[in-house]
């Protein structure tokens, strides 16, 4: 699987392009959930598994007083 099968998407919690952190995440391919730097696209892909992904969003949910999208 190669950078190019993903078809990634920019948060919508992104605060545009004057340098904020943002991700960018990737959800076409089943089975597979990829995200990367959207200051890096270029950079490392990690790819993790739907229910690895779920996990961490309810958790940054939690965190940060939002419901996981």
């Amino acid at each position: 699987m190669t950078e190019f099968d993903f078809a990634f998407v920019k948060s919508s919690y992104s605060g545009g392009d004057a340098g904020q952190e943002c991700v960018e995440v990737a959800r076409n391919i089943p089975g597979t959930v990829a995200f990367r730097d959207s200051k890096d696209v270029d950079g490392p892909i990690v790819v993790v598994a739907p229910s690895a992904w779920a996990a961490f969003a309810v958790y940054v949910g939690q965190r940060a007083g939002r419901a996981p999208h």
